[in-house]
């Protein structure tokens, strides 16, 4: 039998993994426009972290933890997901009495679920979300969720739905628990067992339920804005005031609850449609949460964040034609012609990686036919012709793979040759936005998809 990897894990390579650094890279730059700091956790920590901070009611905790017991006998588990991570470290390292607040954080990493495999999902994936703690204001649940809007604008999805509602404060949730005790306690027989274990733990767990009769029955339960306390409602209309003030379209859905258990006041969800009309869902998800820090023994900081699931994003992109233009190619390809050319193809390469230039050279001599297949397996833009003549002569000849056109550059002039070869290219990187209209006025500073910031190129 063949080594296998582990169910629910996967390699990425090539492509694959250029789509994922692509996607990650343009989160980071969303992130870091709006004044995120990049923190880096643990990937596990101790069991106790998650089980309060997440909450045991979850299914996350129930259900799809790693969890391990170390040679110190303490219990430990592969982190699930990042927010109750970042409340212990806020915690642990005193940064809500050493930074400014709002505490403003993004994170990108792997997260471990025991959870079915299924497209974009996997029992080892990477996430990334942001986390702003310290500040209880209706404008900071407003900016977070246009930190995740523009996340996905600018990753080139046109059709992205909002979904928000509102939890309410300790006393709405309360009243609320109560109200959705009574009513699916006429109807729990009947319901799967996740539900009945649900009902005791936390009923509002039931209306996150995929069972498609459980969800008939949730149809009818009690609605949250029944049970709104007079200050929830009042900041609920506040962030939506604020989000129609930004002209951000959205739907209210009461029957979003989100499925980790610290969240109270707003939650929210973006799904996305693709021209051809799949609906894919919620790409993302987050919300406002009260009393996370006090729950693992901090001070009573609120915080909202939100988070995705990257691989997920990565394979609906490629699904929907949106990771056309990534290039895992190299720049240059030296070709040595003849075995007594190979030192000085290495010393020519290494020149060309000096300059910025992504460079490959063979480690042996080579048939001309044989070093041009490589190149192009390579992908490489241009190769660089060394031989004996050349070289006496100072001089080496640069061929444009992609028109088959070769000019004579001469060495000692090397980094200026090559800045004039690949100026062709790097115009192209050197903006680049996700409108991907054939009418787009980039160039000219007046780009309506609000990406209208230069890229830099590779070299820069």
């Amino acid at each position: 039998m063949s080594i296998q990897p582990v169910k629910g894990t996967h390699d990425l390579y090539g492509e694959d993994a250029l789509a994922l650094r692509y996607v990650e890279g343009v989160l980071l730059s969303v992130a870091e426009l709006y004044g995120y700091r990049e923190i880096i956790l643990p990937d596990f920590e101790y069991t106790d972290v998650f089980e309060r901070g997440t909450g045991e009611g979850s299914d996350v905790v129930r259900k799809e933890m790693y969890t391990f017991k170390d040679k110190g006998d303490r219990s430990l588990t592969l982190r699930p997901e990042f927010t109750a991570g970042v409340a212990r470290s806020v915690i642990s390292n005193r940064f809500y009495a050493t930074e400014d607040l709002p505490f403003k954080v993004y994170y990108y990493g792997p997260l471990f679920r025991y959870e079915r495999p299924q497209l974009g999902r996997y029992r080892q994936f990477n996430q990334f979300g942001v986390e702003a703690i310290g500040e209880d204001s209706a404008r900071l649940d407003a900016e977070t969720i246009m930190v995740a809007v523009q996340s996905l604008a600018l990753l080139g999805f046109k059709d992205v739905t909002l979904k928000i509602n509102s939890l309410g404060d300790e006393e709405s949730r309360k009243n609320y628990r109560e109200a959705l005790k009574s009513y699916f306690k006429e109807h729990i027989d009947s319901m799967c067992d996740d539900c009945k274990e649900r009902l005791e733990l936390n009923p509002l767990r039931i209306l996150d339920c995929k069972v498609e009769k459980d969800q008939e029955i949730a149809e009818n339960a009690p609605k949250i804005s029944s049970y709104l306390s007079e200050a929830s409602e009042k900041r609920y209309y506040e962030t939506l005031s604020i989000l129609n003030d930004m002209n951000v379209k959205y739907e209210k859905d009461e029957s979003l609850v989100r499925g980790l258990d610290y969240y109270s006041e707003v939650v929210f969800e973006v799904h996305a449609k693709a021209p051809s009309g799949n609906d894919y869902g919620a790409l993302l998800g987050g919300g406002h949460y009260a009393s996370l820090l006090k729950e693992l023994g901090g001070p009573n900081l609120p915080g909202v964040g939100f988070a995705m699931g990257v691989e997920r994003l990565c394979a609906v992109l490629k699904e929907e034609g949106l990771l056309k233009n990534l290039d895992d190619g190299i720049d240059i390809y030296v070709m040595p012609i003849g075995q007594e050319m190979l030192e000085n193809a290495d010393h020519l390469a290494e020149e060309c990686r000096m300059y910025g230039y992504k460079t490959e050279v063979p480690f042996g001599s080579l048939k001309f036919s044989s070093l041009f297949k490589k190149a192009e397996r390579r992908k490489a833009k241009f190769a660089l012709i060394l031989g004996e003549d050349e070289m006496k002569k100072g001089v080496a000849q640069l061929k444009e793979l992609a028109t088959k056109t070769q000019k004579e550059i001469r060495l000692e002039n090397l980094e200026k040759e090559l800045e004039e070869a690949f100026e062709p290219y790097y115009k192209e990187e050197e903006h680049s936005c996700s409108c991907n209209e054939d009418t787009c006025q980039c160039h000219d500073g007046d780009c309506s998809c609000r990406d209208g910031h230069g890229r830099s190129s590779t070299r820069e």
